[in-house]
């Protein structure tokens, strides 16, 4: 049986008898991880391993390590990193620098990753914050132009495939212009299209050929008045698929985060029909896990060929060594390495 077109989390630091039962029965194309499910090192790659044991095969793993506020991986096993504005600060110096430590950071993450068995991050992010904008991106953000923040995104995600680590791109087509922030409600942005496509949407434009893609739970009612980007056919066909052309593995963004009306499985099914071809799911809860999979079919046609297209480039890893890219990368940023509790 083939995989079905969901991503799950998971609900603590080891699998429970009940999560094995469900993922034997439901088959996700993969699993994320947040800070409920780690607390050291062995025990993390313990959990993994057991998740994709129970599955049959290397499926993919996630988790969140942007830097700064979004790093779920942190001291006193993992280092922290800095925020995406770093890089932006970094770069208006001197853009070579800028465009350096942003690839770097991509592969020290990546490093840190695959070593847990961490094969995807959710990063970068290519959204560019507005004046008035909800701080939900903030400083996550690598500028407010869409020219630096493509170029500093597609240097992180160089180095996070060159560690063998997949780049997921977000939060498509742009979260920056929301005034509200869509873990706790739906944003409206009301801004031209012209306009969007000159800043917004353009920033992800260059970057349209990274393997994954994550959706915003933002309306743009000058496009689709009615519907998030998530389950607008018109958002994702026009605009998405369309005038930013990003053909990678689309996911949607957590279906139970507040921005989205209607039952789990209803929100999961509406992702789906709008032409997400996967649904991410990630607060760890059972009975909605359960309703994720139901209304998730399997992965076949187009989804399939891009779920495919996407494991392929993980297989694309480059050693070096990494202490001494960790020196230099501090040394770069103007920061000592931490390892310490905060």
């Amino acid at each position: 049986m083939a995989s079905r077109a969901f991503i799950t989390g998971l609900a603590g630091l080891e699998l429970a008898d009940s999560e094995r039962a469900f993922l034997r029965e439901a088959k996700p194309w993969g699993g994320i991880i947040f800070k409920r499910n780690i607390s050291s090192p062995d025990q993390v790659f313990e959990l993994i391993r057991s998740f994709r044991d129970v599955l049959g095969w290397e499926a993919p793993v996630l988790v969140d390590q942007e830097g700064g506020r979004v790093q779920r991986l942190g001291p006193p096993h993992w280092p922290v990193y800095p925020p995406g504005a770093r890089y932006s600060e970094l770069y208006d110096r001197d853009k070579s620098v800028g465009l350096a430590a942003a690839k770097l950071a991509g592969h020290l993450i990546a490093a840190d990753l695959i070593a847990l068995g961490i094969d995807v991050d959710c990063l970068p992010i290519a959204d560019v914050p507005v004046p008035g904008g909800d701080p939900v991106i903030g400083d996550r953000a690598y500028g407010t132009e869409p020219g630096k923040v493509a170029a500093i995104a597609g240097a992180m995600a160089q180095g996070l495939l060159a560690g063998g680590v997949l780049p997921v791109l977000k939060h498509l087509p742009g979260h920056g212009r929301a005034t509200a922030d869509s873990h706790l409600k739906l944003p409206t942005v009301d801004t031209d299209r012209a306009t969007l496509e000159a800043t917004d949407f353009a920033a992800f434009r260059p970057l349209n050929r990274l393997p994954l893609g994550m959706t915003a739970h933002v309306v743009f009612s000058a496009i689709d008045p009615d519907a998030p980007a998530t389950t607008s056919v018109t958002m994702v066909r026009e605009v998405i698929r369309g005038w930013i052309g990003f053909d990678g593995l689309l996911m949607s963004d957590d279906v139970s985060m507040n921005a989205l009306s209607g039952t789990i499985a209803e929100r999961s099914v509406a992702a789906l029909a709008a032409g997400c071809d996967v649904v991410l799911h990630c607060n760890g809860k059972l009975d909605e896990m359960v309703a994720v999979a139901s209304a998730s079919p399997e992965l076949s046609g187009e989804a399939a060929r891009r779920a495919q297209a996407a494991l392929a480039a993980r297989s694309v890893r480059q050693d070096y060594d990494v202490d001494a890219a960790r020196a230099m990368f501090n040394k770069m940023i103007g920061e000592p390495p931490q390892r310490t509790m905060v």
